[in-house]
């Protein structure tokens, strides 16, 4: 009970610092939301258009763009308010549809569509090959008219509106995209992915700053006070490393919770889920409490503590997933918990993994948390016993 007491006093000292619990509550949130809309790849591209003049012709293409699944169509007054959309990246590519469309389709003259995009953005290629789909599929419509209004009479204007009524009937190629790999190595795009990796990151980060309690509670002398009392070591210990759990669990809760309810993040087989919580949770409580005992000053902990921890994320996957790295990296990403803890993740989310599949990961992370936690045990214990 009387490390509980401790827990709590530690707990409410940190509940009043304001900066702490923005980096606790509120960056963890807004770092999810950002990197998770940053990540959804290219489910959606917005290209812009501006219409020259292409009359009924360019009025359906313009519409044939906005009916792709994969387009986003916006309309722009002028070419230098598009060139200007492009350039900012408000829209992926801009496409010109020229003046006189209508009547070079049905004379049989060659048409160029220009496209604005830059030749080394991979996004902005992403929407030439959408657009040129699109296009392509709108020129095979009008050679089918042609063909129709050369040998069987009639109008190319009826001819055309019969081609395109008729192309969605008619056999097609289609390429299939098979992963070489049965199992996926990464987490999925958008929320899935940041929430996650976000997790392992600031738990981690915020556990390592919050070491500033400790240096403050030996700095004031209220260690010292603790130990007049008829407490042991261990107990005060025992209670320190508690606080650090729980504001981990916590911290931790609530990213699970926002993630499921504000962004519809699955976080796999519920059992595995809340074990790799809580041996995260562990690790965390082990590196803050190393942390209050190894940095002099609240400012070290403070300033130091994150920068390493952003570092050990970057390393370990947080950042970006390690299979897009070298063997060389990955193996050193390996060195530190948070790739072990991200590979868990990615088993889970990714693979619909259960515990038993990610029980290699929970050992090693089981590892980390013992040499951790004994580690801080062994320190704090030597700061309590200094006169």
């Amino acid at each position: 009970m009387r490390a509980v007491a401790i827990t709590g006093v530690s707990l409410r000292r940190i509940v009043r610092d304001r900066t702490a619990l923005f980096f606790i509550v509120v960056l963890p949130l807004i770092v999810i939301v950002i990197v998770g809309a940053t990540v959804r790849g290219f489910a959606a591209i917005h290209v812009g258009v501006v219409d020259r003049g292409a009359g009924r012709a360019g009025a359906e293409l313009v519409a044939e763009l906005d009916r792709a699944g994969d387009l986003r169509v916006t309309r722009y007054p002028s070419v230098a308010a598009l060139r200007t959309a492009v350039g900012r990246g408000q829209v992926s590519a801009g496409v010109l549809v020229p003046a006189g469309l209508g009547s070079a389709e049905a004379g049989g003259r060659t048409v160029t569509v220009p496209v604005l995009a830059e030749e080394a953005n991979t996004t902005q290629q992403a929407a030439v090959t959408a657009v040129s789909t699109v296009v392509e599929a709108r020129g095979a419509a009008v050679q089918a008219a042609r063909f129709a209004t050369a040998h069987a009479g009639g109008t190319f204007a009826a001819d055309l509106d019969r081609a395109r009524a008729l192309a969605p009937g008619v056999p097609r190629v289609v390429v299939r995209s098979v992963a070489a790999q049965s199992s996926e190595s990464t987490l999925p795009e958008g929320f899935s992915y940041s929430a996650p990796t976000e997790l392992v990151l600031f738990v981690f980060i915020n556990a390592v700053a919050s070491g500033a309690v400790i240096i403050e509670t030996r700095r004031l002398g209220m260690y010292d006070r603790i130990m007049e009392a008829p407490l042991r070591p261990g107990t005060v210990v025992l209670g320190e490393t508690l606080t650090y759990v729980v504001m981990a669990l916590v911290q931790t809760g609530l990213i699970v919770v926002v993630g499921a309810v504000a962004f519809g993040v699955s976080w796999g087989n519920p059992l595995a889920a809340g074990v790799l919580m809580v041996l995260w949770a562990l690790v965390g409580a082990g590196a803050g409490v190393v942390s209050g005992t190894l940095f002099r000053t609240p400012e070290q902990a403070s300033a130091i503590g994150p920068t390493a921890g952003i570092a050990l994320g970057m390393l370990g996957g947080c950042m970006w997933p390690l299979s897009i790295v070298s063997g060389t990296l990955r193996t050193v990403g390996h060195l530190t918990p948070h790739a072990w803890a991200v590979d868990a993740w990615t088993a889970l989310v990714a693979r619909g993994g259960t515990l038993a599949t990610i029980a290699p990961d929970l050992g090693v992370l089981a590892a980390f948390a013992a040499v951790l936690l004994t580690l801080a045990t062994v320190r704090l214990r030597r700061s309590l016993a200094r006169p």
